[in-house]
């Protein structure tokens, strides 16, 4: 998981007040119902003693998103008087809660949102085509392919004399509208760094587009194998198609761990190796229980990679005012800072109970044995 969108998060000072709010709505008195749980959690805030102006900042936001019915679940992050960041979920949260401490608590956010990746879709048919590009953050780009009209995309009735050139025209025409919009496709899905296209339509249009794909991005292109799909058809599709993508990633980067791990070479377990990889810049990608009660602690200082396991530790690396905070907190916020990624261990992963552990760019002597 690409954790850069979390960097302008970090860049506030603490303490931060998190959000996870419930805002369904499934009775006749649901908005006061609602209305009550944020109610709660308000008073949650204010009992570990949030700012006032973060509270009245919060406040805001909810009451608003209660007011328009935009979202059935809300996170929100605030610090310094200021929301720093809001993430509408599409439904209530795991767990509703409210948090105040150093750092943000990221890590429900995180399993919420799981695996995201850039991608494509693409509906081709005879006249042309269109292209929707997606960022990993759900942003989208559409672009419209017209296709040439110069010669007859339908095919002529028998009985014509001249029916066989006309066939030939309107095959050429169809054909060439295709190939132009896999030409855009594959710049597109260049440009956009696309992980996974899906390719629907016609399926000689979608014959002709897949020849004009280069082999690089022909290797993540699925084809969706209807020629009309219904309401809602393709969309669950792509979703399926993301589903299975998210889950080939976790697994991946889980059984390069337990490779790597087993050689003594590019990985660790454990937070004291973790702890030590992700303050030297080591870790590629962070492997992490979803353990809302986890119980694991470490010390932070201002710095992201200062990071330890007690605050003597800490003030021997420079740091005056260490603080505890949770040890999930502390090593996400690290390997954002460090570009590195994460990785969410689900229950029936491998690696579940592992607890923490890391992949790593490199190994050297502190790490290998």
């Amino acid at each position: 998981m690409d954790l850069s969108f979390l960097k302008p998060l970090y860049r506030h000072d603490g303490p931060y007040a998190t959000v996870y709010a419930d805002l369904t709505r499934t009775a006749e008195d649901a908005a006061k119902a609602a209305e009550l749980r944020w109610r709660a959690l308000r008073g949650e805030l204010e009992a570990q003693g949030a700012p006032a102006d973060t509270l009245r900042a919060i406040e805001r936001v909810v009451e608003e998103e209660l007011a328009e019915r935009r979202s059935e679940g809300l996170v929100v992050f605030a610090a310094g008087g200021e929301v720093v960041h809001v993430e509408r979920l599409p439904g209530p949260p795991r767990a509703a809660q409210a948090r105040v401490g150093a750092l943000p608590h990221v890590l429900p956010l995180l399993a919420e949102r799981g695996e995201r990746f850039p991608h494509m879709v693409a509906v081709v048919d005879r006249r042309g085509g269109e292209i929707d590009c997606y960022t990993a953050e759900g942003e989208r780009r559409h672009i419209d392919v017209p296709g040439d009209g110069d010669y007859p995309i339908r095919k002529v009735k028998g009985g014509d004399w001249n029916q066989s050139r006309f066939q030939r025209s309107a095959e050429e025409v169809w054909k060439g509208n295709a190939k132009k919009v896999g030409r855009e496709v594959d710049r597109a899905a260049r440009r956009c760094h696309a992980q996974a296209v899906v390719v629907a339509g016609d399926v000689r249009a979608r014959n002709a587009l897949l020849e004009e794909i280069s082999e690089g991005v022909r290797e993540y292109t699925v084809e969706y194998d209807r020629h009309s799909p219904g309401d809602g058809e393709l969309e669950a599709e792509i979703a399926r198609i993301l589903e299975l993508k998210a889950a080939e990633r976790v697994f991946g980067v889980a059984e390069r761990f337990e490779r790597e791990l087993a050689h003594g070479e590019r990985a660790v377990a454990g937070l004291p190796a973790t702890v030590e990889a992700v303050r030297r810049g080591q870790v590629e990608a962070l492997l992490l229980d979803e353990d809302p009660e986890s119980p694991a602690r470490l010390w932070v200082g201002p710095d992201p990679v200062q990071v330890a396991a007690s605050p003597d530790e800490l003030r021997r690396l420079g740091v005056d005012e260490p603080v505890e905070e949770r040890a999930d907190a502390a090593l996400v916020r690290a390997v954002a800072a460090t570009d590195g990624e994460l990785v969410v261990l689900p229950a029936d992963s491998p690696n579940a109970n592992l607890g923490v552990g890391a992949v790593l760019r490199y190994a050297d002597a502190a790490t290998a044995h």
